[in-house]
């Protein structure tokens, strides 16, 4: 079974829980071996206990090996652990494959992702616009600066003066 479902190395299946054992005990058991991200201990429908396992989730990979080492076969409340790397939840529903969460449970992630890409779209057409803006503001700038430089040629050589003036700053660069 575990060669089907790739193994979660952070977060350890803890069986054999006695029934006083809570999520706040667990946790408190567990700590010594690093920082731990979540501690669940699924509940029986019927009878609102817990169902004698429950989850530890590790920050650290290391921390979660150290545990499981020293914690596999270890006794808490008088019954002995079972622990081991967790296998991902099973998707329920056959070959339709439907998960545990209700279709919405994704509603609000998707709603903020559409709303980030329709902002980075808008704001990449915000800099396309003001790239070609600045652009053609550029071939403007460029054009007007050809034109004065011909009409600076043409006044050049009608005014004999002024020809005189240039070939003199010419000679004594």
């Amino acid at each position: 079974m575990a060669a089907n479902f790739p193994v979660q190395k952070n977060t350890l299946y803890v069986g054999g829980l006695a029934e006083e054992v809570n999520e706040a005990i667990l946790h408190a058991a567990f700590i010594p071996f690093g920082d731990i991200k979540d501690v669940k201990t699924p509940l029986d429908q019927a009878t609102q206990k817990h169902r004698s396992f429950g989850f530890v989730t590790f920050l650290e990979r290391e921390d979660a090996a150290a545990a499981m080492d020293n914690m596999d076969g270890a006794e808490l409340y008088g019954r002995v652990l079972t622990v081991n790397y967790a296998l991902p939840e099973k998707i329920k529903g056959g070959e339709q494959g439907w998960a545990a969460q209700p279709i919405w449970a994704d509603a609000d992630t998707w709603f903020e992702r559409q709303q980030q890409e329709e902002e980075m779209q808008r704001i990449q057409a915000e800099n396309k616009a003001a790239m070609q803006a600045a652009e053609e503001l550029h071939r403007k700038k460029m054009a007007q600066e050809r034109e004065g430089e011909r009409e600076d040629d043409a006044e050049l050589r009608d005014d004999p003066m002024a020809m005189a003036e240039a070939e003199a700053l010419e000679q004594q660069s």
